[in-house]
């Protein structure tokens, strides 16, 4: 949003009143949620209130209808859980549960609401605000409020941000909370690697999501999990054994591990539930294998947020607030989502039908409808993870070739990156090489031909198991078109930061001179800086933020002590998820950090 949009905003908000509560499960990413919303709301002059305890403090009011200011959510963005409390109310369910939260409302002059949590925290608020005429007329015959008091606030505004680890919400891409839990299983799994290697075990891993499978099917994606139950997909009758012929399959290549990945909710053909007790007795039975069971449960919750959740909830608590200031009396409740990177505003209640859909869909075993239900993006995940998790042997081969190679700066997510383009290009009868060392390395010749096996457990690592270079390939054009003729290859992929940009850029240039080079040419932006134009994130980046932020805000972080305080040099986009604008505030002048930091800038 532009400056001048910004001032314009100032005293927008004067005379109105917000209240903010969160309900339901605790989402990691809901204080970042309440600051926004709380600092939104003072930024443009409306009084702001945090109503504690859910829909609970709503109904008994009192102390838990709090006023905030600015530093009532100081220091909150990095915590897990919700500091203004969550509980399920049932009082609220009732008429007279209702009927005390808009008199509590009222009373504090309070119109505008914004709700934090699930579907069903959200359909409680529609309900609310569909009943907010009739409630008021009933406190105007009971003698509570004053018929002048009724039409002042004769409307009640309802913005909803999801909150909920299981991204089981329709209608946005993610949900609050949903990437801090990945972050939780993957620290998970990423432990338990070693210990089921130095053993050659089997792990079952049971994740939440008792009717959506989102953190199985992407933890599963993300670690190359040998198997996956989830309740869209449930197995072919037969499973049991085709798994134990996979899991044998891997072991027999010389792996010394299998992660198999369960739903809590999963289910087979016949809706009867895959327990991952019984999964683990079947492995042992059949195979032999050494095998553990790990529930992760509630560890999925806790912990502090990630970058990604934070700044999430940031710019959904600052929309909230915005579609609050421009409802009307026939505006309908909103929910905010995320659509691509950006925040839109949905009907809410469109939304919640969409969610029941995708449980009615596999309650009546309309599975392939429950997955395109999802959206697209579970979709894809789906269709990702099947393409690259088992070697399918493709019917034929082409006289297609792609070589694949890293440039720039080693970023985090290139070595997935490659293992995604191995595989994908393999499945589908095509010859695949890597290079090794860029642009420098093709020159040299250092071209592999690799297969599907040759990239397994890559998807874990950082750095680049290519090795990269910075080199561009301009001094180096005849003996890199000569390797391409060498070697037939018919399509560059490019995974790397500007230099990789760059460099095919000048490829491109070299066209004219050189017929080799009229090839197909693709990069995949990896880069800590997030600096390749078009794109908004680049490979790395968010690995990037997530570390900066761990030693912005760990235990040893100053507090208090802004004169002694140790400054990190990083992008805006730290400064928004550690919530300390002040001392992230970027430093002219350091460009590429190849001059020295300034006093108080600290190079980590």
């Amino acid at each position: 949003m532009a400056t001048v949009d910004l001032e314009k905003l100032r005293t927008s908000g004067a005379g109105k009143a917000i209240g903010v509560l969160t309900s339901g499960g605790d989402a990691q990413g809901m204080n970042a949620a309440v600051r926004a919303v709380t600092r939104m709301g003072i930024y443009v002059g409306a009084k702001v209130f945090l109503i504690c305890e859910g829909y609970e403090g709503l109904v008994e009011g009192g102390e838990n209808i709090k006023p905030a200011n600015w530093l009532s959510v100081s220091n909150i963005i990095q915590l897990g859980g919700t500091v203004i409390g969550s509980a399920r109310c049932k009082a609220f369910t009732t008429r007279e549960g209702r009927l005390a939260a808009a008199y509590n409302l009222v009373q504090r002059g309070i119109t505008n609401l914004c709700v934090i949590g699930g579907d069903g925290s959200l359909t409680g608020a529609n309900i609310f605000r569909s009943e907010w005429g009739s409630l008021l007329a009933e406190l105007v015959s009971e003698g509570r409020i004053s018929e002048s008091t009724a039409q002042t606030y004769s409307h009640l505004s309802i913005a909803g941000l999801v909150g909920s680890i299981d991204n089981d919400f329709c209608g946005t891409d993610m949900t609050i909370g949903t990437d801090s839990a990945l972050h939780r299983i993957m620290e998970v799994i990423d432990a338990i690697t070693t210990t089921a290697q130095s053993h050659q075990r089997t792990f079952v891993l049971e994740v939440m999501g008792r009717h959506c499978g989102y953190l199985a099917l992407v933890s599963a994606l993300a670690s190359g999990a040998d198997w996956l139950f989830i309740p869209e997909a449930p197995p072919e009758d037969g499973w049991e054994n085709f798994m134990c012929e996979r899991l044998g399959e891997t072991r027999s290549r010389g792996s010394r591990l299998n992660i198999i990945i369960i739903a809590e909710g999963a289910i087979d053909r016949h809706g009867k539930p895959i327990t991952s007790r019984y999964v683990k007795d079947l492995v042992v039975q059949r195979l032999g294998f050494d095998t553990r069971v790990t529930v992760l449960g509630h560890v999925q919750r806790g912990g502090t947020p990630s970058a990604f959740d934070r700044v999430l909830s940031s710019k959904m608590g600052m929309e909230a607030v915005m579609a609050l200031l421009e409802a009307t009396p026939d505006t309908p409740a909103c929910v905010v989502s995320l659509s691509g990177n950006q925040s839109v505003r949905l009907p809410l209640m469109e939304c919640v039908q969409m969610t029941k859909e995708v449980q009615k869909a596999m309650d009546e075993k309309r599975f392939d409808e429950a997955i395109q239900l999802r959206g697209r993006s579970f979709e894809n995940n789906w269709n990702i993870y099947k393409l690259l998790a088992h070697q399918k042997i493709s019917k034929e081969k082409t006289n297609f070739s792609l070589a694949i190679l890293n440039v720039g700066a080693p970023a985090a997510g290139m070595n997935a990156a490659v293992r995604s383009a191995v595989r994908s290009g393999i499945s589908q009868g095509h010859t695949v090489y890597v290079v090794h060392d860029g642009f420098e390395g093709l020159a040299k010749g250092q071209v592999q031909e690799v297969g599907w096996h040759d990239v397994a457990g890559w998807l874990g690592r950082g750095g680049s198991m290519l090795g990269t270079k910075r080199t561009l390939p301009k001094a180096y054009l005849e003996k890199i078109v000569e390797n391409i003729r060498t070697y037939n290859i018919h399509a560059l992929l490019v995974i790397g930061g500007f230099e990789a940009y760059e460099g095919v850029l000048q490829l491109v240039e070299a066209r004219g001179r050189y017929e080799e080079l009229c090839i197909v040419m693709c990069v995949i932006p990896a880069t800590i800086s997030n600096n390749v134009p078009g794109t908004d994130f680049s490979l790395g980046s968010d690995t990037a933020v997530n570390a900066a932020m761990e030693v912005g805000m760990g235990p040893a972080a100053p507090r208090g002590l802004p004169s002694r305080g140790v400054r990190l040099w990083g992008p805006p986009r730290l400064a928004v998820c550690v919530g300390r604008g002040q001392e992230l505030a970027a430093h002219q002048g350091f460009e590429d950090g190849r001059e020295e930091c300034g006093p108080g800038v600290t190079r980590v």
